[in-house]
């Protein structure tokens, strides 16, 4: 089935190289042409400025570890998994379905690859050949276990499902009949391979504690559920059997010891997410119209009420990413107007402070462009909806305090689209212009292990463009650009960074891969097939260790299509492990290195040690990020203004708000009333910094009862509404002056009701804040990212993508 291609038809060919960079190419980029034998790639970024010979013997390498696979299936659709870390253990589903008058026909096929995808065997019949699900069918267990489910498709209106269990890396199989049909994909617990949970089509929850072989139906009416930490489960269950006639209604329950025992720990439940260490419950208010998000920090035992303001059925909540440290929430605007605000948190999850305005998030497919740049702490990427209804890309380097536009790379001219040719900066693609049918075949993308890079789909003018875009790469974590391949393309980052793969998009069969081996500046192409195949997807192992990746298609004739896969491996080619001479200490988020606070994010430096651009050698799978933290003095860019404070545009210091002037500062927490004395900051979630600057602030216990989640609006009670009493006991007095007092202190009730303990609060009046703080899975500080790009389940105008 697999046979090992050796592209006899490739001719080496003399090498054309252009000069029109700052940067000169490098030495590996050049021994790469070498190897390689083809032309170097003429984008409109960074050129090589070289001629030299191909050595055939190099080229030879290439051609030696490139393999191709074909599937003898009849097309339709094709899925991969990765079963493991480094075990090079891949399996295809293929599926094939088409109705047939009142029937259907459908086949599924199994492969299964151990070398990384370079071979593959069939493996259906240990299956016994039966049709697996195109949607969920395949299910792999945590981390290196081995363990791998299928759940099949039974025909026949069936009530029972099946499925298939396999606890060896796929080597074989036991089938297992279930006393349910699955609904959703089989959920495996983050760290235990054999404890499986599953919601069926008749919403009962069943698990399983011995991997599938024995279950055992814990609850019935549920909704939605999902894993907690250590052995939790929560879900929602409906009053009336109907999940979603009783959003709003559900009860959210949880149960520690795997269903023998249950709490209710939250009622008038809209939907519910977890994330960090935090649990989240959007819940109904008392009037049955709004809801409200809902923070718990100990697995719902006790619960406090998010200072965001409430939200009507027609819109949502959304949680863009979440941590041990920090919130970003998206809250909708009404109406149907595509936008929101984020707001971000404090480290309690509880206070949020406006982030961005006008962020762009379709109320009716949830698309937002909002992407967590993991090659480098801090960093995020979205899109706003500007008053002209055009979308713009902004960036912030310190999570949220502070939004910008991308800078305009060098050298670049802004597109025909530009309506303002003297303002223009590079505006990012991402799932929404994805969504909209645009040419743009990937989103942005970054790795952890390969710090500082980026790569996107952009265009440079005064908003995105509908014109076909070009791929950008940032080797800093997204401060500078540069154009690398014209047009639109699939890329992949392999070798944690030291190679970078791309295809050019194309409606035409393709046969040429472009490699890079100096983070985007050179490209080579490589002929890897004679015959060329319509292009579907590239494929390498999670993680961006390996040094392989796969190319996917499929070839066409009049009567027949055939998938097929070329898998190509450059160990070979660049052989030499990295030295300490390869690599070089690399300042992140540095901009003066004069300054010694040069580099302070969060109160802390990070050195990283990274490979040169001029290294032609292999990090390697074991490479590992290497990076050197010190801490910083305190300054004013390590707080955010406190709750009843703003900045004024452009400016550092936090001031009170007028409106506030001269009213004490009370917001109900947990339950009790608490009275705030602040200087007008406080530190940022996360923050490491010592010394410095270190502006007092104090929230003191007022040993009074207050409700804080709105259920009951009169059990409410402020120090200023006993203001109000006093005041009143005073009426007979001096009538005309009592009057005027009564209409100051009902107005300054008014004022805190509105801001404190109600409505609107007071954090969502700021303009722009210097909240310095970061949801990245590369900081050390930070991890469990939630990233609602990968959405799950129905949306219906409600937050239900809350956290998934």
């Amino acid at each position: 089935m697999c046979r090992v291609v050796r592209n006899a038809g490739m001719r080496s060919a003399a090498i054309s190289l252009l000069s029109d960079p700052p940067r000169l190419c490098v030495w590996g980029a050049f021994l790469l042409v070498l190897q390689l034998g083809v032309a170097i790639a003429q984008e409109s970024g960074d050129f090589c400025n070289e001629n030299l010979d191909v050595q055939e013997t190099e080229v030879a390498k290439l051609k030696d570890n490139t393999h191709r696979c074909t599937f003898d299936d009849l097309g339709g659709s094709v899925s991969l998994s990765w079963v493991g870390d480094g075990t090079g253990v891949i399996l295809v589903l293929t599926t094939f379905q088409v109705p047939f008058l009142i029937m259907s026909f459908a086949q599924s096929k199994l492969y299964r690859s151990n070398d990384f995808g370079k071979t593959f065997d069939e493996i259906t019949p240990l299956i016994n050949n039966t049709f697996i699900r195109t949607e969920f069918g395949i299910a792999v267990g945590p981390e290196n276990s081995g363990t791998v489910i299928l759940t099949a498709d039974v025909s026949g209106g069936s009530l029972n499902g099946r499925i298939f269990r396999s606890n060896n890396f796929a080597k074989s199989f036991a089938s297992t009949n279930l006393p349910f049909y699955p609904l959703t994909q089989i959920l495996f617990h983050h760290s235990k391979k054999d404890y499986l949970l599953v919601l069926s089509t008749t919403y009962s929850l069943w698990i399983s504690q011995d991997f599938g072989a024995e279950w055992k139906e814990i609850h019935k009416n549920v909704c939605l559920a999902k894993w907690g930490l250590d052995d939790s489960i929560f879900f929602t269950t409906s009053v009336n059997s109907s999940c979603k006639a009783d959003l709003g209604a559900l009860e959210l329950k949880r149960t520690k010891d795997l269903g023998k025992t249950f709490k209710s720990i939250r009622s008038q439940v809209y939907s519910f997410g977890l994330g960090g260490r935090f649990l989240f419950a959007s819940v109904m208010t008392e009037q049955g119209n709004t809801r409200r998000i809902h923070v718990s920090q100990d697995h719902g035992d006790t619960w406090t009420m998010a200072q965001l303001p409430a939200v009507g059925h027609e819109q949502f909540y959304s949680i863009l990413a979440a941590n041990d440290d920090i919130v970003f929430m998206h809250v909708d605007e009404k109406g149907e107007s595509g936008y929101g605000t984020i707001y971000t948190s404090d480290e309690r999850g509880i206070l949020y402070s406006k982030s961005l305005e006008r962020h762009l998030y379709t109320a009716t497919r949830g698309d937002t462009d909002f992407t967590n740049v993991t090659s480098l702490r801090g960093v995020f990427i979205t899109s706003v909806l500007s008053e002209d209804n055009s979308i713009q890309s902004v960036i912030t380097f310190d999570r949220g305090g502070e939004w910008s536009p991308l800078r305009k790379p060098e050298r670049s001219t802004c597109d025909s689209t530009a309506k303002n040719k003297d303002e223009c900066s590079l505006h990012i693609h991402a799932s929404y212009s994805i969504s909209q049918d645009l040419n743009v075949p990937m989103p942005p993308l970054s790795e952890p292990k390969a710090v500082g890079i980026v790569i996107a789909h952009g265009s440079v003018g005064d908003a995105i463009s509908v014109l076909s875009p070009d791929v950008y790469i940032s080797d800093d974590g997204g401060y500078t650009w540069s154009k690398t391949l014209r047009g639109p393309h699939h890329y992949a980052i392999l070798d944690s960074g030291g190679i970078i793969v791309a295809i050019e998009k194309s409606v035409d069969p393709i046969s040429v891969i472009k490699f890079s081996t100096d983070e985007g500046q050179c490209w080579s192409n490589f002929t890897f097939s004679k015959e060329p195949i319509y292009f579907t997807g590239l494929a390498t192992e999670p993680g961006a260790k390996a040094m392989i990746v796969s190319v996917w298609g499929y070839s066409q004739s009049f009567f027949s299509r055939q998938w097929v896969s070329y898998t190509i491996d450059f160990k070979d080619l660049v052989t030499r492990p990295c030295g300490d001479s390869d690599y070089i200490s690399w300042l992140a988020h540095s901009s003066n290195l004069a300054d010694p606070s040069d580099g302070c994010l969060l109160g802390y430096k990070e050195q990283y040690r990274r490979l040169r651009k001029t290294s032609y050698c292999q990090n390697g799978r074991d490479y590992s990020v290497s990076k050197n933290p010190s801490t910083c003095a305190c300054t004013l860019e390590d707080y955010l203004c406190d709750f009843g404070f703003f900045r004024v545009e452009n400016q550092s210091e936090c001031i009170e708000q007028p409106e506030l002037k001269g009213h004490d500062l009370e917001f109900c927490l947990f339950g009790r009333e608490e009275l705030l004395i602040t200087k007008g900051y406080r530190k940022i979630p996360g923050d490491q910094c010592t010394g410095g600057i270190n502006p007092s602030r104090e929230e003191k216990n007022l040993k009074a009862k207050c409700s804080s989640d709105l259920l009951q609006p009169s059990a409410i009670v402020t120090n200023a509404q006993s203001k109000v009493a006093v005041s009143q006991n005073n009426i007979l007095v001096i009538l005309s002056v009592v009057g005027v007092l009564l209409v100051a202190v009902v107005a300054a009730v008014l004022i805190v009701k509105k801001y404190v303990c109600g409505g609107r609060f007071l954090v969502h009046r700021y303009s722009i804040l210097q909240q310095h703080a970061e949801a990245t899975g590369t900081d050390s500080l930070d991890t469990s990212i939630v990233d609602v790009n990968k959405q799950t389940g129905y949306h219906d105008d409600s937050d239900e993508d809350l956290l998934d």
